[in-house]
C-alpha cells in the first residue's frame, strides 16, 4: 500500500473513531459557576433527577424549576417525537450524566443527544427563566462526508421548498408537540427526507424563525453534502437521502443525531464564542497525535511542488462542480437574445434564461470592454459559491468556454432597488412597510458577510443597483466582483487599487485606500438615506440650495425636521417614529469619524428594538461647512413631512490610486 492510500485509510479510521466518540455534544455556558455542596448545586441535582423521572411514554417534553431566589434552577427536557419511550429515557439519562461530568460547576448548560444508539434529546438547565424563550445559540451542526451531484441548482430548489413546507408544518403544531417530517422526490431513485422539531413552549412565529435560522446555518456550513443536521436550544432539524425516522427507520442506518459514522461534525461557531463545546473524544487524543505524526512523516517525503499541486487540485475540484456547458447557456438565453437582456453593469450584460429542467436563471456575460476582468470573475465565483443567506443572491455556477466568462445566478424577478426608488412611478409601489423590510434585509445580509459567514467579507460596492428584489420585494445583495476577504481576527486592510462607486465610498477608503467592515456600514447608511429620500447621493437636488444628501439630512436633523428628507411616503402614527429612527441610523452610519459608526449587529438591534436608545450622530462625511452647524443640539421632535425634488442621473464607477 503506498503512502497516500495508507494515510487516507488512517484518516478515515480517525474520522470514524471521532464520530463514534462525539455523538454526545454539550455546551457549558460561561455565565457563572457554583461551588460544590452549595444550595444551587443541590437544587441542580434535584432538578436533573426530576427531568429524568418525568419523561414517560406519554410525555416527551417537561419543564420544571427547583429552589428560590438566586438559587433557583430552571430546566427542560425534550425528546424526539418519533423515538420510543426506552430510547428517550436512555438518551436523557445518558445526557444528564455527561452534563454532570463535563459541566461540574457551571450554572447553565445544554446537552444534545445521548450516544450513538439512541435518538436525540435536549436537556437544559439554567439559573434564569428559559421556558417560552427563543434561543438560537449555541448552535451545533454536522454533515455527511459525501457530496451531492454536480447539479446542485435543481436539487437546491426542491430541497429549499421542502424545508419551507416542513418548517411551516412543524411551527403550526400544538402546545404539546411541534414536530413534522416530510419528503420530496429528487429523482426517480432518490428521495429527500427531513425532520424538524421545536420545543413546544415556543409560539408559532418563534418556532418558524428558529427553524429558518437552523436551515440558514446549514446552508452556511454544509450546503452540497448528502445529509446533515443543525441543533439549537429551541429547535433542531435533520435531512438525509434515506428514511431515518418513524416506522422506516429500522431499514436504514441508525436514526440518531448526530448522524451515523459517515458523518463529520462541524461545531457551531457562534456557540464557541460564548462558551466551551465539550465533545467526549478524550480516548481519541493519543490516536490523533499518532496519526498526525505519521502524516507529517509522509508529507516530508514529498517535494514542495507536489504540495502546491494538491492545493490547486482541491480548488479545481470545487470549481468543477459549478461549471455549466456553454451550449446549455446559449439554449437557455436563446443565444443571448436581445429580447432576454435584463440590463448592463460594470462586468457586462445580464440576460434572463431558463434551464431545460425548469428554473429561471440570470446570466452575467463578461464584456471585453469591461473594467473588470479575470480577477474579479474568479473572486465572485469563489466568494458567492460559499455564501448562503436569504438576503444574498445565489450563485448557481459559471462557464469558461470559447472565450466566454459567464456567471449563472438565480433569477430575481423584480430587478434592482435603483429601478424603484429613483423612478417617479415605480417608487409608488414601495410603501413604508416594503421600504422598512428592504432596509432590514440589507442590514441582515451585510451582518452575515461580516460576522456569520465562514470568513469575513467586505463587499466594497454596496449600492442601490447591487440590491436585487425578489417576488416579495425581499432584498438580495449581489455583485461580489471587488469584495475582499479578511481573516476573522482582522477588522481592516488597505489597498492601492480603489474600486467602487463615488458617493458610497467612505472618505478613508476613497482617499487613503483603507477599508474595513465600517466601509460597508457607511455604504449602508447611504442606502438608507437614499431609500428615505428617493434621491441619489451623487446628484441630490434641493431647489436652489447647493448642498449634498448628507448635508441636507444633517441640516434637517439639526433643525428638528428630519422628515423633510423623506420621499412622498404616506405617513401613519406608527411609521412616523420608524422613519425618524431609520434616518437616525442612516446618519450614525455615515459619520465622518469611522470609530463612531456602529457595527452591523448594533444597526440591526437599533432597527428592530424601539426600546434601545440611539446615540446622537456626529458630523457626516463630505460635510459642506457653510450650510449647517457642526453638532446636533438635541434629538429632533416628531416633525411634519415635506417632499423634496427628485433626480435620475446615474452613479459612475471609479478606479483610482489613493493620495
Amino acid at each position: 500500500m503506498d503512502s497516500i492510500n495508507f494515510i487516507a485509510l488512517i484518516l478515515y479510521i480517525l474520522i470514524l473513531f471521532i464520530t463514534l466518540a462525539s455523538a454526545q455534544q454539550l455546551f457549558c455556558y460561561e455565565t457563572g459557576n457554583f461551588t460544590t455542596n452549595s444550595t444551587y448545586a443541590q437544587n441542580r441535582g434535584r432538578l436533573l433527577s426530576a427531568l429524568a423521572s418525568n419523561i414517560t411514554e406519554n410525555i416527551s417534553f417537561y419543564t420544571t424549576s427547583v429552589g428560590q431566589g438566586s438559587d433557583t434552577v430552571y430546566g427542560l427536557v425534550l425528546c424526539r417525537v418519533d423515538s420510543s419511550s426506552e430510547a428517550c429515557s436512555n438518551c436523557v439519562n445518558y445526557g444528564i450524566q455527561n452534563l454532570i461530568s463535563n459541566c461540574p460547576n457551571q450554572k447553565e448548560a445544554i446537552s444534545w443527544g445521548g450516544g450513538t444508539d439512541v435518538p436525540p434529546c435536549i436537556i437544559r438547565y439554567a439559573n434564569r427563566y428559559i421556558v417560552g424563550r427563543l434561543e438560537l445559540d449555541p448552535s451545533n451542526s454536522g454533515y455527511n462526508v459525501d457530496n451531492l451531484p454536480s447539479n446542485i441548482g435543481q436539487f437546491d430548489e426542491i430541497w429549499s421548498s421542502l424545508m419551507e413546507r416542513v418548517g411551516t408544518k412543524a411551527s403550526m403544531g400544538s402546545s404539546k408537540i411541534k414536530f413534522a417530517t416530510g419528503e420530496a422526490n429528487y429523482t426517480t431513485l432518490q428521495t429527500i427526507y427531513v425532520m424538524m422539531q421545536c420545543t413546544p413552549d415556543l409560539s408559532q412565529s418563534y418556532c418558524s424563525y428558529c427553524l429558518q435560522q437552523a436551515v440558514g446555518d446549514y446552508r452556511a456550513c454544509c450546503l452540497g453534502k448528502r445529509g446533515g443536521y443543525v441543533l439549537k436550544p429551541s429547535c433542531w432539524f435533520r435531512w438525509d437521502l434515506y428514511p431515518f425516522y418513524e416506522s422506516t427507520a429500522a431499514d436504514a442506518p441508525q436514526a440518531s443525531l448526530p448522524p451515523p459514522p459517515t458523518t463529520t461534525v462541524a461545531k457551531g461557531k457562534r456557540g464557541i464564542q460564548s462558551g466551551t463545546v465539550v465533545i467526549t473524544v478524550v480516548p481519541a487524543v493519543s490516536f490523533l497525535l499518532l496519526v498526525t505524526f505519521m502524516y507529517i512523516l509522509f508529507r516530508r517525503r514529498k517535494p514542495r511542488q507536489r504540495r502546491e499541486n494538491v492545493c490547486e487540485g482541491n480548488d479545481e475540484s470545487t470549481a468543477e462542480s459549478l461549471q455549466f456547458d456553454i451550449e446549455a447557456i446559449r439554449v437557455a438565453t436563446n443565444n443571448f437574445s436581445g429580447d432576454n437582456k435584463l440590463g448592463e453593469g460594470g462586468f457586462g450584460t445580464v440576460y434572463k434564461g431558463r434551464l431545460p429542467d425548469g428554473p429561471a436563471i440570470a446570466v452575467k456575460r463578461w464584456s471585453r470592454n469591461s473594467s473588470q476582468g479575470e480577477v474579479e470573475f474568479k473572486n465572485e465565483v469563489l466568494l458567492v459559491a460559499m455564501l448562503q443567506h436569504r438576503n444574498l443572491v445565489r450563485l448557481l455556477g459559471f462557464c469558461l468556454q470559447e472565450r466566454e466568462k459567464l456567471l449563472i445566478y438565480e433569477f430575481v424577478p423584480n430587478l434592482s432597488l435603483d429601478h424603484y426608488i429613483f423612478d417617479s412611478i415605480r417608487r409608488l409601489l414601495l410603501d413604508w412597510n416594503k421600504r422598512y423590510k428592504i432596509i432590514e434585509g440589507i442590514a441582515r445580509g451585510i451582518l452575515y458577510l461580516h460576522q456569520d459567514s465562514r470568513t469575513r467579507i467586505i463587499h466594497r460596492d454596496l449600492k442601490a443597483s447591487n440590491i436585487l428584489l425578489d417576488e416579495q420585494m425581499n432584498p438580495k445583495i449581489s455583485d461580489f466582483g471587488i469584495a475582499r476577504l479578511l481573516p476573522l481576527d482582522q477588522s481592516q486592510d488597505a489597498t492601492r487599487r480603489i474600486m467602487g462607486t463615488y458617493g458610497y465610498m467612505p472618505p478613508e477608503y476613497a482617499m487613503h485606500g483603507r477599508f474595513s467592515m465600517k466601509s460597508d456600514v457607511f455604504s449602508f447608511g447611504v442606502l438608507v438615506l437614499e431609500i428615505m429620500s428617493g434621491q441619489k447621493v451623487s446628484c441630490f437636488r434641493n431647489g436652489e440650495v447647493d448642498e449634498n444628501l448628507f448635508t441636507y439630512a444633517w441640516r434637517s436633523w439639526n433643525e428638528g425636521t428630519p422628515l423633510n428628507l423623506i420621499d412622498a411616503i404616506p405617513l401613519s402614527v406608527g411609521s412616523r417614529n420608524e422613519m425618524i429612527r431609520c434616518i437616525h441610523v442612516g446618519l450614525l452610519c455615515v459619520q465622518e469619524d469611522v470609530t463612531r459608526r456602529p457595527a452591523m449587529d448594533s444597526v440591526i438591534l437599533m432597527l428592530s428594538s424601539h426600546s434601545v436608545s440611539l446615540p446622537l450622530p456626529s458630523r457626516p462625511a463630505y460635510f459642506m461647512h457653510s450650510i449647517v452647524e457642526e453638532e446636533p443640539q438635541a434629538s429632533p421632535p416628531n416633525p411634519e413631512m415635506n417632499a423634496v425634488d427628485k433626480s435620475r442621473n446615474e452613479v459612475s464607477l471609479s478606479e483610482q490610486v489613493p493620495r
